[in-house]
């Protein structure tokens, strides 16, 4: 990870300040966050038990333990013939977990791991504690902030490359294995989600899905795309067209432009995040195409590619240095098609800085002039 985590003892401040007794961390970006430690989720439950005021402890299978271990925790492992029964009710019994208030990750944790801890923990109410972890990961540490240079580097890198290998016959979906074949081959370690790549009719839909359509003359095609690098995100929306940019899907790209850059430049540490949004929507609602800008104007990102702050109307969350977010206004025409255009910004202590470097003009794909 490119950051040093935060302790656990800080959390465990965080929890009591909360009025909670303990958190319960499933794997994921907040357990990696605040450990180091990530596993692979499936059927076997693992969880960091963290009371407020005794040492942490995990419940995990055997084949695993050791990574608690080394990490100076105490493991209460099971193994594939035992299930995880036993584990669970030692910890929860040694930890004093009956009738605590636990924090959970409510939009990680799944039912078996919840109907785990009302069993051998009973009488325990689980509390909703996301808005406790997004407040120990919003603002980026200067490591954090270069792993997601990195990450832009990376996927703009990945897409220069790819622009020249389109060509009309081409279906979405088999570009859109190019591009993740140039992102993963080019130093991404994964992807920060499946890329989008959607052409024509298909670009009406934000968050459409490659397909076996072909590529036409003068389709415009939205291509959003990230990467992950030492375990950031990047998150990036760019136009291709194939033809030369021209009629009704020509304005919509010079005013989701204007709208991009009203965006970034509304942002400002202590302005509210909704700020950003009213700014970015308000170039767009002056044109007459308000109702067609269907999402939020952008999203936190980090170790995933949404997290907080959430740049949206109804958020009065003061923006503030190191926080990294999107700016990517759109506007979706049904039956005709979508442009987006995306960039990653982060709060500096005067103004934003730009992270993206990719033109924002429409990229011409070949052989088509």
């Amino acid at each position: 990870m490119a950051k040093e985590n935060i302790s656990l003892e800080q959390l465990q401040v965080l929890a009591e300040r909360q009025g909670l007794d303990a958190l319960a961390l499933m794997p994921g970006p907040n357990l990696i966050h605040s450990t180091g430690l990530g596993f692979y989720l499936a059927e076997r439950p693992i969880l960091l038990l963290l009371p407020v005021d005794a040492p942490p402890a995990m419940v995990l299978p055997a084949l695993e333990a050791d990574k608690a271990r080394q990490a100076g925790f105490r493991a209460f492992a099971y193994t594939d013939e035992e299930g995880y029964a036993l584990a669970f009710q030692q910890a929860c019994a040694v930890l004093e977990l009956a009738d605590a208030r636990i924090g959970v990750e409510a939009l990680r944790m799944r039912v078996l791991e919840a109907r785990i801890l009302q069993r051998y923990a009973p009488g325990a109410e689980l509390v909703p504690a996301d808005a406790l972890f997004a407040e120990t990961r919003m603002t980026k540490t200067a490591a954090e902030l270069a792993a997601i240079r990195r990450a832009v580097a990376v996927a703009e890198a990945a897409f220069r490359t790819w622009v020249p290998q389109l060509h009309i016959g081409m279906t979405e979906r088999a570009a859109a294995a190019r591009l993740v074949a140039e992102l993963l081959t080019g130093g991404a370690e994964a992807l920060a989600f499946e890329p989008i790549v959607c052409a024509g009719p298909n670009g009406a839909h934000p968050h459409a899905v490659p397909g076996d359509r072909a590529f036409h003359p003068d389709d415009w095609i939205v291509v959003d795309w990230g990467a992950v690098v030492d375990g950031y995100v990047s998150d990036i929306t760019r136009m291709v067209v194939f033809g030369t940019p021209a009629g009704e899907m020509a304005r919509i790209h010079e005013i989701v432009l204007r709208a991009n850059a009203a965006g970034r430049e509304a942002a400002h540490p202590d302005i509210p995040a909704e700020a950003v949004d009213a700014a970015a929507r308000a170039v767009i609602q002056a044109e007459g195409y308000g109702p067609r800008f269907v999402h939020r104007t952008g999203h936190g990102m980090g170790l995933e590619a949404h997290e907080p702050p959430y740049i949206v109307a109804g958020n009065a969350e003061t923006l503030a240095p190191g926080m990294v977010f999107t700016v990517e206004p759109g506007i979706y025409l049904e039956g005709v098609g979508g442009v987006r255009i995306e960039d990653d910004v982060v709060i500096t202590e005067t103004g934003a800085e730009t992270l993206t470097t990719l033109p924002r003009a429409p990229f011409i794909a070949p052989g088509t002039l």
